[in-house]
């Protein structure tokens, strides 16, 4: 079993990777950071620093992790040290919005683009990202983080076309959107207060729930958005 772990340095990724190594103790795992480097040093884990945004950092990482099982990607945008999430389209920052793009929608496809080719062929796949119940254009009936929901949203059909694409030539592939709840990181931190009673979950929860998800997926569900609880999110 050999997995690529993206964002393994982040709240919901460090809970993923230890939820991984417990379930798959023979696994072989590449995860990356990009701005803290773990202090924690694994044997079956190898790390690499990489800038989702940048096209040739993510080659090269995905040249270094050669055949894959599952690529999971937990990398996401919410909110900077110089920027909340818009209250009102008259907060628009065009910066924070394409920042918003650049990590929460181009990065996906720029995984998708360098590890096709890349998945075992003689099993079930997965390549899955997180995305959010926020980027459902049909759930939306609040409005406000408009750069957030928007990234969101493009991920989702960025997922959906790649799951068509990868169809007609690789079948064993599950393409999924992944929909965590809100958990207990620093990217919900600054919101957690208006979160109704056990709907906040640990990070270790939600990774567990995940995982969950990811281990039951077959190739006939690609191109679909999936909750932690398993059931499924309208586009």
């Amino acid at each position: 079993m050999r997995i690529v772990l993206v964002g393994g340095s982040g709240g919901i990724g460090r809970a993923m990777l230890s939820g991984i190594l417990e379930r798959f103790p023979q696994a072989q795992i590449h995860a990356t950071w990009h701005r803290t480097e773990p202090a924690d040093n694994h044997p079956q884990v190898r790390w690499s620093c990489v800038d989702l945004t940048d096209e040739n950092s993510v080659a090269d990482f995905a040249e270094q992790a050669g055949e894959v099982n599952w690529v999971l990607n937990t990398a996401g945008l919410l909110h900077t040290q110089k920027q909340q999430p818009e209250k009102t389209l008259r907060t628009i920052d065009p910066e924070f919005f394409i920042q918003n793009m650049q990590v929460n929608a181009l990065a996906t496809l720029l995984l998708a683009k360098h590890f096709h080719g890349r998945f075992v062929k003689d099993r079930n796949a997965v390549f899955a990202t997180v995305s959010a119940k926020v980027g459902s254009i049909e759930d939306n009936r609040l409005g406000g983080w408009t750069s957030y929901r928007c990234s969101k949203a493009a991920l989702n059909m960025a997922l959906v076309n790649i799951s068509i694409e990868w169809a007609r030539t690789a079948k064993n592939i599950a393409v999924v959107a992944l929909h965590p709840g809100t958990t207990d990181t620093q990217l919900s931190a600054p919101f957690q207060s208006a979160v109704r009673p056990g709907k906040l979950f640990s990070a270790d929860k939600t990774a567990g729930l995940l995982l969950n998800v990811v281990e039951s997926l077959t190739p006939q569900q690609t191109g679909k958005f999936f909750a932690y609880d398993g059931s499924e999110i309208p586009w």
